[in-house]
């Protein structure tokens, strides 16, 4: 079975820091997960004006992905790729499920 998406995109990159992580925990399916806390700070131009865009968003990675975010160093930069989701169920907050990250530092291979 494919794990690609039949419809719809929902894809969602970010260049930000860690500045808050939770202990890791595992679902009762055994899965591992880490909640986190992501800063964001960048320029952006829109309407000819250059904006100063800085927010914190909430973050979680599951499976594999999960080990790997919480041993990152919190306050380095990281490229984030993943997609949005609601929090739970009946919530309108979003939360951002990271599925990969690299190293802002690292050169890309």
């Amino acid at each position: 079975m494919s794990q690609e998406p039949t419809q719809g995109l929902n894809r969602f990159e970010l260049i930000a820091t860690i500045v808050e992580r939770d202990v890791l925990r595992y679902t009762p399916a055994g899965i591992p997960i880490v909640a986190a806390k992501l800063l964001h700070s960048s320029e952006q131009r829109e309407a000819g004006v250059v904006r100063l865009i800085e927010f914190e968003m909430p973050a979680q990675a599951a499976g594999e992905i999960s080990g790997r975010v919480n041993q990152a160093e919190l306050g380095k930069s990281f490229h984030f790729s993943g997609f949005l989701a609601r929090k739970h169920r009946n919530s309108k907050s979003l939360v951002f499920h990271i599925v990969e990250f690299e190293d802002c530092s690292l050169p890309n291979l």
